[in-house]
C-alpha cells in the first residue's frame, strides 16, 4: 500500500479530466459516520478524498477532515466555494436516547398516544418482548381542552390555559415542547394557537405536528412530532456551532443533507430537525444513484458498510426509492425519506458467544475509540474487522484512512480468545465464523428490500461503498446469485461524494381523504397550491425550483397507500391509471374498486451540478502478493494492487486485493474485475464456485 503522500499526488493525477474547467469549483462533502468521517473535496478537474475518526464532538472531527483533504489538494479552506455535510447527531439522539427533556401538548383524553400507538407487539410471540420507551414520559405529558374533528373546530382552546400550562412548562425546566392535537392535520386552528402562545411565553423550541407533518394517522403525526422536537435542540446547536466554525475558517456555511436525499440550508433542518435522520445514509444512495449506470439492468441495490452498520437501498430508473413509514429504534418518523434498512453488521461490530454457545455479530460496536484491536488503541474484543485483517483481506502494511497503521498480532489475540469461547479451532477459524455470519446477516439485509418486495435481485447490480463494503461485495452477490458488483472509485467515501451530487430539495404533505370518483379538481387544485407555495418558499432559488406533485391513493378499504405522480392540472382519470399500474407492479394485481386519495404531496426540487471526474491510472498497479483466505476454497496467494494506480481498461483476475486509502475491495476467485473510465470498477462472476 501507497503511503499517504504516494497517494495524495497520485489521486491529484489520476483523477483528473483531460481538460481543466477552469471555473473555479472547489467543494466539499463531508459525512459523518460511526467510526469514521468522510471527505470528497472538487478543486475545478480533481477529486480529493480523506476519512479521519469521528469524533465525540462531531465538528472537530468534521473541521479536521475539511483541513486534510485540503492539504491534500494543496488548497486552503478559504477557497472552498461550496460546503455540503451529513450527520448522525439526530439518529445518535434517538439512539441513545440522549436528546432534549421534551413535554408533550395534545388534546384532552389523548396523552398516552405514544405509549398506546398501534396496539402491535414488536415480535407476535416472543411473550417477554418490550416496546420501546416514549420519547416523553407520561408526567411530561399534558392536556388541553379543545375538540376539533375531521370537519373542523368545535370547540377552541383557551388561550389563558395555554398560558398557565407555560408557567408549570417552565417550572418543570423543559427543553423543547411537541404540540400535537387532534385533527390538527384538517384544521390547525387551535394547535396553532396552543404552539404559538407557548413561543411567546417560553425560550425553548416548540415543534407543533401541522408545520412537521400535516397528516392524519394521530399516533404517527405525534411520533414525528414528539421525534422533531426531542432531536432539535442537539440540531440547533451542532448546526449552528458548525456554521460558525466553518466561517471562522472562510468555508460557506454548511448545506445539510436530509432524509429525502435533498440538501437544504441550515436555518431550514434548524427548525426542521427530524427531516436531518438517516442523513448519511441517504446522501450515500444518491452517491450510488449519481456515479453508476443502472440502463441494463433492473436497478441497483446499494450495500454501504460502514464501521457500525450496513445500511441497503433500491435505486431504480436512476432515482433512489423513498418511503414515509419509516422507523428508528421503534419510533415511527413518517417525514420523506431515502428507504434505507439499516442492520447493526459494519467493520467495527464486535463478535461473540451467546448463552447457547452461537456465534454471533454485532449490533454493538467498538466505534472509533477505543475501535477494533487491530487499531491498537486499547480494544481488545474481536470485530469484523479483526476477522478481515486475519483473512488476509486487509494487510499489516494497509494503513487506514491512509495513516492508520494495523496491530496484526492484537486481531489475531482477540480472535482466539472469541475461538477458545466458541470451540473453535484458532483465530482462523474464528474469523472464518465472523466472516460468514457477518454476511449472513447483510444477505438478509439484502433479501428484506428485494425478495420480500417482490424483487429478483439477480436482475439487480450491486453497488458496494463504505470503508467494508467492497471487502464484503463479492461474497454477498455469490449467495444471492448476482452477477455484477459495482464499487465507484470514491468508494470508500461514497457518502461524501454523493453530497457533491445532490440536489436541493423540499417536501409538504396534506391529508385529504376524498374519493377520487367524487373528489372536487378544485378543491385538490387549491390544496397543491398552499403546498407548492410552501415548498417554493422554502427553496434558496424559488424561481428555479422543479416542482412536483404527488398523490398518495388506495382502494378503499385498505389501509396502506401507494405514492403516483400527479400532473400539472389534476386529471382523475390519469390519477386511477397510475395507481392501477404502481398496485400490480408492487403487489401482482389490480383491484375494479373505487379509489380514495388520502394525501396529496408536493417536492420542489433545484437541481445539483454533478462532478465529472476520469480515472487516468499510471505506472504499475501490483504492491505485492499476501495470503488471503476465501469461503469455499480455502488459501489462495492473492495480487495485491494499488487501485489508484490502476489504468482504465485495466483487468483484474482473483483472487486480488485492491487497495485505496479509504477501503479495500476483495476479488475473490472465480471472479474478475475491470476498471472503467472514471475509475469505477466492475467485478463479474466468471465461474461457479464452491461457497
Amino acid at each position: 500500500m501507497t503511503d499517504s503522500n504516494a497517494y495524495n499526488s497520485n489521486a491529484d493525477a489520476s483523477m483528473a479530466t483531460d481538460e481543466s474547467t477552469g471555473d473555479g469549483d472547489t467543494r466539499i462533502g463531508v459525512d459523518v459516520g460511526g467510526t469514521f468521517t468522510d471527505v470528497a473535496l472538487t478543486v475545478d478537474d480533481r477529486l480529493v478524498t480523506a476519512k479521519v475518526p469521528t469524533t465525540d464532538e462531531q465538528h472537530v472531527g468534521v473541521l479536521k477532515g475539511i483541513e486534510k483533504a485540503c492539504d491534500r489538494a494543496s488548497i486552503d479552506p478559504a477557497e472552498i466555494d461550496g460546503f455540503a455535510h451529513a450527520m448522525t447527531v439526530s439518529v445518535n439522539a434517538l439512539l441513545e436516547r440522549g436528546g432534549a427533556e421534551t413535554a408533550l401538548v395534545t388534546t384532552e383524553g389523548f396523552r398516552d398516544i405514544l405509549e398506546i400507538g398501534r396496539q402491535d407487539r414488536p415480535a407476535l410471540y416472543d411473550l417477554e418482548a418490550e416496546k420501546p420507551e416514549p420519547l416523553v414520559p407520561r408526567d411530561r405529558r399534558f392536556e388541553v381542552d379543545e375538540r376539533t374533528t375531521a370537519a373542523g373546530v368545535e370547540r377552541p382552546v383557551d388561550e389563558s390555559e395555554v398560558r398557565d400550562l407555560a408557567a408549570t412548562l417552565r417550572d418543570r425546566d423543559v427543553e423543547a415542547v411537541a404540540v400535537s392535537l387532534l385533527h390538527a392535520y384538517a384544521d390547525p386552528e387551535n394547535e396553532r394557537l396552543v404552539a404559538e402562545t407557548l413561543r411567546e411565553e417560553l425560550e425553548v423550541p416548540v415543534s407543533a405536528s401541522h408545520e412537521v407533518l400535516a397528516e392524519f394517522r394521530e399516533f404517527e403525526r405525534t411520533s414525528t412530532t414528539a421525534v422533531d422536537a426531542y432531536v432539535r435542540p442537539a440540531i440547533d446547536r451542532y448546526v449552528g456551532r458548525l456554521v460558525d466554525e466553518a466561517g471562522g475558517a472562510g468555508i460557506p456555511a454548511p448545506r445539510i443533507m436530509q432524509a429525502n436525499g435533498g440538501i437544504a440550508d441550515p436555518e431550514t433542518v434548524r427548525e426542521h430537525a427530524v427531516t436531518t435522520t438517516l442523513s448519511g445514509p441517504a446522501a450515500g444512495v444518491v452517491g450510488a444513484a449519481a456515479t453508476v449506470d443502472d440502463d441494463d439492468v433492473e436497478g441497483l441495490v446499494t450495500f454501504d458498510m460502514g464501521g457500525t452498520s450496513s445500511d441497503v437501498s433500491l435505486v431504480r430508473d436512476g432515482r433512489a426509492e423513498r418511503t414515509t413509514d419509516a422507523e428508528i429504534d421503534g419510533l415511527p418518523i413518517r417525514t420523506p425519506m431515502v428507504d434505507v434498512n439499516t442492520v447493526g453488521a459494519g467493520g467495527g461490530s464486535i463478535a461473540w458467544v451467546d448463552s447457547g454457545g452461537a456465534l454471533r455479530v454485532g449490533p454493538e460496536s467498538s466505534g472509533a475509540q477505543p475501535g477494533p484491536a487491530c487499531y491498537g488503541r486499547g480494544g481488545t474484543r474481536p470485530t469484523v474487522t479483526d476477522a478481515n485483517v486475519v483473512l488476509g483481506y486487509i494487510g499489516p502494511e494497509t494503513a487506514l484512512g491512509g495513516e492508520m497503521t494495523l496491530d496484526v498480532a492484537a486481531a489475531r489475540d482477540a480472535l482466539e480468545r472469541l475461538a477458545d469461547e466458541a470451540g473453535l479451532d484458532g483465530a482462523l477459524e474464528a474469523a472464518r465464523g465472523v466472516y460468514r455470519v457477518a454476511n449472513a446477516t447483510m444477505t438478509r439485509t439484502i433479501r428484506s428490500v428485494t425478495v420480500e418486495r417482490g424483487h429478483d435481485p439477480r436482475e439487480f447490480a450491486l453497488v458496494a461503498f463504505g470503508g467494508a463494503g467492497p471487502m464484503h461485495a463479492a461474497a454477498l452477490a455469490d449467495s444471492l446469485s448476482v452477477d455484477r458488483v459495482v464499487v465507484p472509485r470514491p468508494g470508500g467515501v461514497l457518502s461524501a461524494f454523493g453530497l457533491l451530487a445532490a440536489d436541493e430539495s423540499y417536501d409538504a404533505v396534506r391529508t385529504v381523504g376524498v374519493g377520487l370518483d367524487t373528489a372536487d379538481p378544485a378543491d385538490l387544485e387549491s390544496v397543491y397550491d398552499g403546498l407548492v407555495e410552501t415548498v417554493r418558499s422554502d427553496a434558496s432559488d424559488p424561481d428555479a425550483a422543479r416542482v412536483e406533485r404527488a398523490a398518495d391513493c388506495r382502494y378503499s378499504g385498505q389501509s396502506f397507500e401507494l405514492t403516483v405522480p400527479v400532473d400539472d392540472e389534476f386529471d382523475a382519470r390519469a390519477v386511477a391509471d397510475r395507481f392501477h399500474d404502481a398496485h400490480e407492479r408492487t403487489y401482482g394485481y389490480a383491484m375494479d374498486e373505487s379509489i380514495e386519495v388520502v394525501n396529496l404531496r408536493a417536492t420542489a426540487t433545484i437541481p445539483g451540478s454533478e462532478p465529472t471526474i476520469r480515472h487516468e491510472g499510471a505506472g504499475d498497479a501490483v504492491v505485492g502478493t499476501r495470503e488471503a483466505h476465501f469461503p469455499g476454497t480455502g488459501a489462495r496467494e492473492a495480487t495485491v494492487y494499488d487501485r489508484d494506480w490502476l489504468e482504465t481498461g485495466a483487468s483484474i483476475e482473483g483472487a486480488a486485493v485492491l487497495e485505496q486509502a479509504e477501503s479495500t475491495t476483495v476479488v475473490p476467485p472465480a471472479w474478475a474485475g475491470e476498471i472503467l473510465a472514471d475509475g469505477t470498477l466492475v467485478m463479474t462472476r466468471t465461474e461457479d464456485e464452491g461457497q
